[in-house]
C-alpha cells in the first residue's frame, strides 16, 4: 500500500478519535472519511487547534515543541520585551533564559546589569552570576560571588546555590572542603545529584569503600521513592550504576 495512503488512514483515524473524545457531532467522522487530506486539514484548523490552545497540556507539549523546533524563539520574545520596557523583571528573564541556553558571557553581563541599587546583593541575581560564571569556567570567580552572596544575606538558603559551591571547591583542587559539602548534600539536596557527585569524589580519590557505600544507599534509596521521582532522577541513578559498576571492577 502507496506511504500516501497509508499516511492518509493514520490522519483519518486520529481525527476520528479526537471526534469522539471531544463529543462533536459523529458526522465529522463521515466527512474526514471522504474528505482524506482535505477534510483532515479543515478538522485540524477548526477543532484540533482550538483545543490545543485551551488545553494546558496541549499549550505545554506545544510549548516544548516549538522550543526542540526554535531554541532561540523564546529568547527573542524577550529581548523584545526588554527593549519595550526595560524592567527589572523583563532583564532578570531574559539573563535567565540565556542562562538556561548555555549563553553564558550574556547571562554574566545581565545578571551583573540587575545587581545594582536597591538589588545591588539581590540572592537570586547574586546566584544567577554565580551560575553563569561556573557555566563558562570561571569557578574562582562563581565561588567569590557565592561567598558574597552569604555575606550579604546569611538568612538565604538555596540548595542549587549549595551545590554549585561545592562544584566550586571540587573544581578548584579543594577535595576535604568539597567532600565535607557534598555529604551535607548528600542527605539534604532535593535530588539525586548530590549523592552522586560525593560518592564519585569519593571513587576518585581512592576512598573506594566510602564510595560504594554511597552509591548503594542512593540506590537502595530510591527504589523506596515514588515512580515519578525516579524519572525525574533517571540520570543521576544511571550514573550512579555504572560508577558503581566501574568501583566492582577495580
Amino acid at each position: 500500500m502507496p506511504v500516501v495512503v497509508l499516511l492518509s488512514l493514520a490522519l483519518q483515524v486520529g481525527c476520528a478519535v479526537h471526534v469522539v473524545r471531544s463529543g462533536r457531532p459523529l458526522y465529522w467522522i463521515w466527512l474526514i472519511l471522504i474528505g482524506s487530506y482535505l477534510a483532515v486539514a479543515v478538522y485540524v484548523l477548526v477543532a484540533v487547534l482550538p483545543d490545543l490552545r485551551h488545553d494546558p497540556r496541549g499549550r505545554q507539549a506545544a510549548s516544548k515543541a516549538m522550543q526542540v523546533i526554535d531554541p532561540q524563539r523564546r529568547r527573542r520574545e524577550l529581548q523584545r520585551r526588554l527593549e519595550l520596557s526595560d524592567t527589572v523583571d523583563n532583564r532578570r528573564r531574559l539573563a535567565q533564559e540565556c542562562l538556561d541556553l548555555g549563553d553564558y558571557a550574556n547571562a554574566q553581563e545581565l545578571f551583573r546589569s540587575l545587581l545594582v541599587g536597591m538589588y545591588a546583593t539581590e540572592p537570586d541575581f547574586m546566584l544567577g552570576l554565580a551560575q553563569a560564571q561556573a557555566g563558562s569556567g570561571a569557578y574562582t570567580e562563581a565561588r567569590q560571588t557565592l561567598e558574597a552572596l552569604i555575606a550579604a544575606n546569611p538568612s538565604y538558603r538555596s540548595s542549587e546555590g549549595h551545590l554549585l559551591y561545592a562544584r566550586c571547591l571540587e573544581e578548584l583542587g579543594e577535595t576535604d572542603a568539597a567532600l565535607e559539602e557534598y555529604r551535607v548534600l548528600a542527605d539534604s539536596y532535593p535530588g539525586e545529584e548530590g549523592r552522586f557527585r560525593y560518592g564519585r569524589l569519593l571513587g576518585r580519590h581512592q576512598r573506594l569503600a566510602e564510595a560504594r557505600d554511597v552509591f548503594e544507599a542512593q540506590l537502595r534509596r530510591a527504589k523506596l521513592m515514588p515512580g515519578y521521582y525516579r524519572r525525574k532522577e533517571q540520570a543521576w541513578l544511571k550514573a550512579a550504576k555504572l560508577e558503581l559498576t566501574r568501583l566492582g571492577e577495580s
